[in-house]
């Protein structure tokens, strides 16, 4: 009797452990992070701002960092359309100001980060006879952005100054079918994206097509540059970036964006975005 008494004490004071344990356990987990900032960005940003919010965390592992990518237009859609965003990187500022009108930016938060540069690629084997934007006639096919897209409008600003396309008011009014015309029938793949710019000629769906100069980094041994468009053409390709009005953000959300877009502008974060071939000389 007095065994089978003392088996069972020594049961249920290893189960008292095994459970004090485990609370213990529970107990101690460390949140991995305190707050958690929205941050909108073009989809030609992903790869440098996936490199720059994994430094910041590192710095930082109280913030979470996520990042909601694609193409500027879009984003600021979603924005007024009253999507959760504390800071919005865009690959234009046509999309900023459109968001400062509106009310939707911070005041005295906005700033020029970086300046790209639009280039004319093709596949290393493609065998192309286009020699840049110029010689787009040449092309057996071409991949472009829509005109929601900055990198879009900024080929068809430099098609218009060419004297290829007729000169409007807005460039982004001007359709795919209207580029094919006036390239001589050409075919042109319009794409959501630069991203899908790049990939349709990556795969040869297209022969030729215009991206960003930052988007062909990490391919150079697939794809040529054919022309790297004179700004004279584009005008200047900034890339600005503002904090947003986010009525749902509390005081440690709010100072977290704050310090997060501070980084971005920081002398660190200008030498990965070189590195990315971005352009930090910029105003």
């Amino acid at each position: 009797m007095k065994r089978r008494i003392l088996t069972a004490a020594l049961v249920m004071l290893l189960l008292s452990a095994l459970s004090g344990c485990a609370g213990h356990s529970t107990m101690n987990k460390k949140k991995t992070y305190e707050t958690e900032i929205q941050v909108f960005i073009a989809a030609s940003l992903e790869r440098v701002m996936t490199e720059l919010g994994d430094i910041y965390h590192t710095a930082h592992p109280e913030v979470k960092i996520t990042y909601n990518t694609d193409s500027s237009g879009t984003l600021l859609t979603q924005i007024k359309e009253g999507y959760e965003c504390d800071i919005f990187f865009s690959a234009a500022p046509k999309q900023i100001d459109e968001l400062e009108k509106e009310g939707l930016a911070q005041k005295r938060t906005r700033a020029n980060v970086v300046n790209n540069q639009l280039v004319v690629v093709t596949r290393k084997d493609s065998g192309t006879r286009v020699k840049g934007i110029d010689s787009l006639p040449d092309a057996e096919s071409v991949a472009l952005a829509g005109g929601g897209v900055p990198a879009g409008q900024y080929t068809r600003q430099a098609l218009m100054n060419l004297g290829t396309l007729y000169k409007v008011e807005d460039v982004s009014d001007i359709t795919t079918e209207e580029i094919s015309y006036a390239l001589g029938g050409v075919p042109v793949s319009e794409q959501d994206s630069v991203s899908k710019v790049l990939t349709a000629v990556i795969e040869g769906s297209c022969e030729v097509g215009t991206t960003y100069y930052s988007d062909t980094y990490g391919y150079e041994d697939r794809l040529t540059i054919l022309e790297a468009v004179s700004y004279d053409l584009t005008g200047d390709v900034l890339y600005p970036a503002a904090r947003v009005v986010n009525e749902e953000a509390d005081e440690a959300q709010n100072a977290a964006a704050d310090d997060f877009l501070k980084f971005i502008l920081s002398d660190k974060a200008k030498a990965v975005f070189e590195a990315y071939y971005f352009d930090t000389e910029v105003e």
